[in-house]
């Protein structure tokens, strides 16, 4: 595995991004202030997803969600100038509080995806470790030509940010 950047994030806390390039995979790790339960819910709760998963100044907004195996998250990131980026959620696998799986791709508003941008087959898993909790993303590609792509869109640092975002609403104690 080769890392490609540690970002540092609000109260010190660290999202670490490793690529592994022999197998097309991004593994993210993160550890957060609050328990499991907390974290899992805000992972997984539409209504708390929202308010963290986009990059500020960016905003997500749930069109829909179904959190089951077969199930679907369909969502929008909307941009400070009227942009409007479409992505869903195939989950495939839910095993609450620990763990969720599932394909990820770009769309339109009625969740046709786009073949032109490579989709990402996530696995998220949650790990008590007393009142905090570990999150552990393990992002697998078709191509490394794919991972490579997603990437160079601003991922790393996108997805920093949003755990930026969680962590201030773990501190107000908003979710």
């Amino acid at each position: 595995m080769v890392c490609i950047k540690k970002s540092k994030i609000t109260d010190m806390r660290q999202s670490i991004f490793n690529k592994d390039i022999d197998n097309a995979r991004m593994h993210i790790t993160r550890e957060f202030n609050a328990p499991i339960e907390r974290v899992w819910r805000a992972w997984t709760d539409p209504a708390i997803i929202d308010l963290w998963w986009a990059p500020k100044p960016w905003k997500a907004e749930t069109k829909s969600h179904n959190l089951r195996e077969g199930g679907e998250w369909l969502y929008c990131m909307n941009g400070p100038e009227g942009e409007k980026h479409w992505a869903k959620a195939t989950f495939q696998k839910v095993e609450a509080p620990n763990l969720y799986e599932g394909l990820d791709a770009f769309c339109d508003e009625h969740s046709v995806v786009n073949p032109e941008i490579p989709f990402m087959h996530w696995k998220v898993e949650f790990e008590a470790k007393g009142d905090l909790t570990m999150v552990n993303v393990t992002i697998t590609f078709d191509t490394l030509e794919s991972l490579e792509t997603i990437v160079s869109m601003g991922f790393q640092e996108g997805f920093t940010m949003a755990h930026g975002n969680l962590d201030e609403l773990i501190e107000k104690n908003l979710i």
